[in-house]
């Protein structure tokens, strides 16, 4: 079974920036497109970045190009997210999520999800 668990969140100002970590759990991580997706309080899932295993194309969201960019290190088994230039409007649960190859960014589209990672931006 597939367990992804992130790490790396935490309290921050804004301006500042924070890498998120997800380690995955199975020898199959190197076949899944992975993604990160973010749930602010009373607010929808909503799609961050993503990385397409079949070809490692990269693509975010608008709100966060230019300053979040997602990576992955298929021999450690991890996907990451960095972000810069953070905001307010960033706070948030992160998660990661793994889907089957292709560019995903629908939440329905992604098979496993990791237990969140709150990340709190200061004014």
């Amino acid at each position: 079974q597939v367990q992804l668990v992130e790490s790396g969140g935490g309290l921050v100002q804004a301006g500042d920036s924070l890498r998120l970590s997800c380690a995955h759990s199975g020898r199959t991580f190197s076949t899944y497109t992975m993604g990160w997706f973010r749930q602010a309080p009373g607010k929808e899932r909503e799609f961050v970045a993503g990385i397409d295993v079949s070809n490692g194309n990269t693509y975010s969201a608008d709100s966060v190009k230019g300053r979040f960019t997602i990576s992955r290190d298929n021999a450690k088994n991890t996907v990451y997210l960095q972000m810069n230039s953070l905001k307010p409007e960033d706070t948030a649960v992160y998660y990661c999520a793994g889907g089957y190859p292709g560019r995903r960014s629908d939440y329905s589209q992604y098979a496993y999800w990791g237990q969140g990672t709150q990340v709190t931006v200061s004014s």
